[in-house]
């Protein structure tokens, strides 16, 4: 478990940063009537950020012939995050905050937990299970009270 803290914490870090990029993209989005381009400024300084990184850590460029290996479809990672980033900008401002990432986090929930059952992906096989399912209901019952208060 000690071994896992540092990853567990890393997790709730990444989490909490979504709501706050939100909020920002929101407000970008706003300053020139257009949530989408939001998503793709966000994704411009990302990609910027993380090609600084990898000089930083003085990554190995040539590997990049690699991705000629790897299956086309891997490619529309990048498609549903500009996805998912584009639509939190539009959700945010209509349903709040809350409710937009309780919500959200239900959607991953429901297909992790597919994605887990038959080993999609190339993912560890973790079968689903009545905890896991009580779980999900945990999760819609708070959507839920989320929802009406």
């Amino acid at each position: 478990m000690k071994s896992q803290l540092v990853y567990i914490i890393f997790a709730i870090v990444a989490g909490a940063v979504l709501p706050l990029q939100a909020g920002l993209n929101v407000q970008l989005g706003k300053s020139v009537s257009q949530p989408v381009f939001a998503a793709f400024a966000s994704f411009l300084v990302g990609s910027l950020g993380l090609l600084i990184y990898l000089f930083i850590i003085k990554f190995d460029f040539s590997l990049f012939s690699n991705v000629k290996s790897v299956s086309p479809i891997v490619w529309i990672a990048g498609l549903l995050g500009a996805f998912y980033v584009a639509a939190v900008i539009v959700l945010a401002p209509k349903l709040g905050t809350a409710l937009t990432f309780s919500l959200v986090v239900a959607g991953q929930m429901v297909i992790s937990l597919v994605l887990d059952h038959y080993g999609l992906l190339g993912l560890p096989v973790k079968t689903i299970n009545w905890q896991r399912f009580l779980g999900i209901a945990f999760l819609i019952a708070g959507v839920l009270l989320i929802r009406k208060f």
